[in-house]
């Protein structure tokens, strides 16, 4: 399993529009292969500033299944024109985890 983070630098003012755009977007990454679920998580310091993560099955769902498909542009067009630059992406594998049940 991969882990794709991209941190996302949004226009002032645009972050209830960024976000509503994630939310039509779920289903595009739900469809796309390999997809195993997505989550956005806002910055408490820089509310500007956003967090995607998607698991993919592998490195290539996403850099080549996903970014080549047109279901990637649809994903642009939701939400691009709300970027202040391009995101940062980087994929991770997960290496240590463990939740309290507190």
């Amino acid at each position: 399993m991969i882990t794709e983070i991209a941190q996302i630098d949004i226009k002032p003012g645009m972050e209830a529009e960024f976000e509503a755009g994630v939310q039509k977007a779920v289903p595009i990454f739900e469809r796309a292969k390999g997809s195993k679920g997505v989550a956005l998580e806002r910055s408490a310091e820089k509310p500007q500033r956003y967090r995607l993560f998607v698991n993919w099955d592998t490195l290539e769902n996403h850099t080549v299944d996903f970014r080549g498909s047109p279901d990637f542009q649809e994903w642009r067009k939701l939400v691009g024109h709300c970027f202040a630059s391009p995101p940062e992406v980087e994929h991770v594998t997960n290496v240590v985890r463990k939740s309290w049940g507190k």
